[in-house]
């Protein structure tokens, strides 16, 4: 499911719960129904330049969170940002979108980058990612992963 068919409520209420800013630098201001309309569109624009962008994730029908890739010069990053009280659902969906971009011959690589705030990436090296490096992005520091996907 896109964004696009997500209530802007909904996106307001996840990404305003402070659990949430813990783990994301970048989120810096308050969320209102413009800051989020903003933001489908950027998401939305990502899917018409690149044809790949963000989904909506739900779960059990219900919005739980958002996620999916999106070209970063030549790579092609994996974010996910769930709800708080779903973050358990992060291997299954992130398992879910590894098997998607295996699938799609667009995307040789998939990169991560992940706050300093994250402290347990085990399973991204049972996964098979390799750190790269610590990397500057939007004035924050991240690590930066890298999964071959053939």
């Amino acid at each position: 499911m896109r964004l696009t068919d997500v209530s802007l409520k909904d996106i307001v209420s996840h990404m305003n719960d402070p659990r949430v800013a813990e783990h994301m630098p970048l989120l810096t201001v308050e969320w209102t129904p413009e800051v989020a309309r903003k933001f489908v569109a950027t998401k939305e624009e990502s899917w018409k330049q690149d044809g790949l962008g963000h989904w909506a994730i739900l779960n059990d029908k219900t919005y739980v969170g958002w996620g999916g890739f999106q070209k970063e010069g030549d790579d092609w990053d994996f974010g996910l940002v769930l709800k708080p009280d779903k973050f358990g659902l992060g291997m299954r969906v992130s398992r879910m979108a590894i098997e998607f971009a295996k699938a799609d011959a667009r995307i040789g690589t998939i990169t991560f980058l992940l706050p300093l705030s994250r402290k347990n990436l085990g399973a991204l090296s049972r996964g098979g990612a390799k750190f790269v490096a610590n990397i500057e992005y939007g004035g924050e520091i991240f690590k930066k992963y890298s999964l071959e996907t053939r």
